[in-house]
């Protein structure tokens, strides 16, 4: 006589295999929230901002609010209009591998202005927010006004001094902003935010942080890879060990 339905081997199977299925997507979505948020972004997927136009900061980091936006914005235009000098301001969350925050500035500062007409009066800001590091990128023409010297102690004291202090990022880009627009203008140098005894701690303990992120994120990614391949082996070890008894 013929039975319908599955045999209990069969059903067996069926149901350790949705099991796998289950736990397999469930790992694929863990895989995709802990690497997600911290991943690298290389320079060719930031929008393409030509000299002359009017986007002063591209916040890919999301780490400015709008209002601050459209301060910097006003002041960089207006600045542009007065003395011809472009300086833009950009926000990632973390450089692609092999890359420093300097080298992923220079070339995105190639990439913006492929000629040394475009480049002239040109400045360029990136902040890596992960790292907590910037670079800077200043054309022969606006060095004229802003040298240097000037320019590191903007990228490497304007911009870190309240980011070491507390995750002050639109302070951070407002100082920096007002300091290279004075300069710019021929005005006198305001100078570099004044340190407080506890900087070098401070700036000490985010470094620090700082270069255990790419390890911490292999370590998580390890974590999942074994999950994954877990839950693949032991509902087939499982299913084994039921049938060996089965038969």
């Amino acid at each position: 006589m013929r039975t319908s339905g599955l045999s209990s081997n069969g059903w067996l199977t069926q149901v350790l295999w949705r099991g796998v299925v289950g736990l397999m997507v469930s790992l694929v979505v863990m895989l995709g929230l802990a690497v997600g948020p911290a991943q690298a972004i290389a320079v060719f997927q930031l929008p393409t901002v030509a000299a002359g136009s009017d986007t002063w900061l591209v916040d890919d980091a999301g780490i400015i609010s709008r209002i601050n936006e459209n301060k910097i914005a006003t002041r960089l235009s207006n600045l542009a209009e007065s003395t011809g000098s472009e300086v833009r301001l950009v926000t990632i969350r973390h450089f692609d591998y092999g890359e420093t925050v300097q080298t992923f500035t220079d070339k995105l500062f190639e990439r913006w202005y492929p000629t040394p007409e475009a480049q002239a009066n040109q400045v360029l800001m990136v902040l890596d927010e992960v790292t907590k590091t910037v670079g800077i990128h200043v054309g022969d023409g606006a060095a004229t006004r802003l040298p240097e010297d000037i320019a590191t102690s903007v990228a490497q004291e304007t911009v870190l001094v309240p980011l070491l202090q507390g995750d002050k990022y639109n302070q951070s880009f407002l100082d920096a902003t007002d300091r290279l627009v004075a300069v710019l203008s021929g005005q006198e140098d305001p100078g570099p935010p004044a340190f407080e005894e506890s900087f070098d701690t401070l700036s000490e303990s985010t470094f620090a942080s700082a270069e255990t992120t790419d390890e911490n994120r292999g370590n998580k990614a390890v974590l999942l890879i074994v999950l994954l391949v877990l839950a693949t082996v032991i509902p087939m070890a499982t299913y084994f060990w039921y049938a060996g008894f089965g038969n």
